[in-house]
């Protein structure tokens, strides 16, 4: 029996990067992607977006925690994973996306920095010491510009599921 779990999403993130660190010294993050739907919806004028939870670690997350923030069109690519703990008000169950690698589309703000647009855990050893240092991509400026004319979603907290 094959059994596969495996996720892809293009998305912004809806608000700035929160980096955390566990006891061990982990970096780690947990981000929201609105990703929209292919169907248009006359309720909500063609506007239509589901707010997936994802959660990076490591360089990954200190990747996203230095070069993105809310607005910015990220690809993630992971697996689900849902798991449960005891909340004030009952048991709570959450589903979210765990990233394996983040690839950063375009950018919210263009900050004149250029940087290598993607990184991902999947070569990641724990006994490695090893900095992440982007490098320079001459052509991520223009990568802007392929997306210029994306709708974008003017997306408030209040907006939000979560929080």
């Amino acid at each position: 029996m094959i059994n596969i779990n495996s996720v892809t999403l293009v998305g912004r993130i809806t608000k700035d990067i929160d980096l955390r660190k566990t006891s061990s010294n982990t970096s780690v993050c947990n981000f929201t992607v609105a990703v929209d739907r292919r169907f248009q919806s006359q309720q909500t004028n063609g506007q239509t977006a589901d707010f997936i939870n994802c959660i990076a670690w490591r360089q990954s997350a200190d990747f996203l925690a230095s070069y993105a923030g809310k607005g910015t069109i990220v690809a993630v690519e992971g697996r689900i994973q849902t798991r449960s703990y005891d909340g004030q008000n009952g048991k709570v169950y959450v589903t979210e996306v765990v990233a394996d690698n983040v690839q950063i589309i375009s950018s919210a703000q263009r900050t004149g920095t250029n940087v290598n647009s993607s990184f991902g855990n999947s070569n990641y050893s724990s006994a490695s010491n090893q900095t992440f240092t982007p490098s320079v991509d001459p052509d991520f400026e223009s990568m802007d510009d392929d997306f210029s004319n994306t709708p974008s979603l003017d997306i408030s907290s209040d907006d939000l599921p979560f929080y």
